[in-house]
């Protein structure tokens, strides 16, 4: 990789960074309540198979 003096690298950082497209206030907004209710969801069904797996371990100790 060639070597770059410092003016041409901060060159080439603002050029990349003027090619950055920031989300909208609507689209973080939308995508952190997507997150949350997926999180949500995901909580709640790995809950249950928890509390499932342990209904079966304890059944299977009460055996014993």
């Amino acid at each position: 990789m060639a070597k770059v003096n410092p003016g041409e690298f901060v060159r080439q950082v603002r050029t990349e960074s003027s090619k950055v497209v920031w989300p909208t206030w609507a689209d973080t907004v939308r995508t952190a309540i997507m997150v949350l209710i997926m999180t949500t969801i995901l909580g709640l069904f790995f809950l249950a198979i928890d509390s499932m797996f342990n209904g079966i371990v304890g059944w299977l100790l009460s055996l014993a």
